[in-house]
């Protein structure tokens, strides 16, 4: 099935059925106005929060990690947010509300951030980092399979690529962080 046809399909599945149901014209409008700007803050958390949260974790505490993860994902939660309600009005996209659209972008970019932070209230750093290894895995796999699922991107080449923007910002963290 082509892109277009994806996204144009009927109501005749369940995400398809549920999208119907929320208001939605079809599964190209809800992409637009919910995926797309969910997609952008989800990637942004995860992605962007790693290297200062390891960093933080290797040099510091599982607490100063805490701290900083937090710090982190509300900080980017609130500039990716802004960001997206400025860059676009929806006028003339068509991607509706500005406000609604900066919501969904700074909430997912926030809870990408928070996710992986959450593992730091243990107080053994390594556990913690372990843990948090994992989460990071959970949420990479999600971001490749929402490509997957709304983008039409092959499941291998999303995960690759997701993979590898995560493994970037990981050895970014650890190295700053066992200087």
């Amino acid at each position: 099935m082509s892109t277009q046809e994806h996204a144009a399909a009927p109501t005749d599945s369940l995400i398809g059925r549920s999208i119907h149901r929320a208001g939605f014209a079809n599964e190209r409008d809800f992409v637009l106005r919910v995926v797309q700007p969910a997609l952008v803050g989800m990637i942004d958390g995860t992605v962007s929060s790693l290297a200062p949260i390891f960093t933080a974790a290797i040099a510091s505490s599982s607490h100063t990690a805490l701290l900083v993860g937090f710090s982190v994902a509300v900080g980017a939660g609130v500039s990716m947010g802004w960001s997206e309600a400025l860059s676009d009005t929806g006028e003339i996209t068509g991607r509706g509300s500005a406000i609604v659209r900066g919501a969904i972008t700074g909430g997912m970019t926030t809870l990408g951030g928070v996710f992986h932070t959450l593992p730091f209230i243990i107080s053994n750093v390594n556990n913690a980092l372990v843990v948090a290894g994992i989460v990071v895995a959970f949420e990479l796999l999600a971001i490749a399979w929402i490509r997957h699922r709304f983008f039409n991107v092959s499941m291998r080449r999303s995960l690759l690529v997701v993979a590898v923007g995560g493994a970037i910002a990981l050895a970014v963290g650890v190295a700053i962080g066992s200087s």
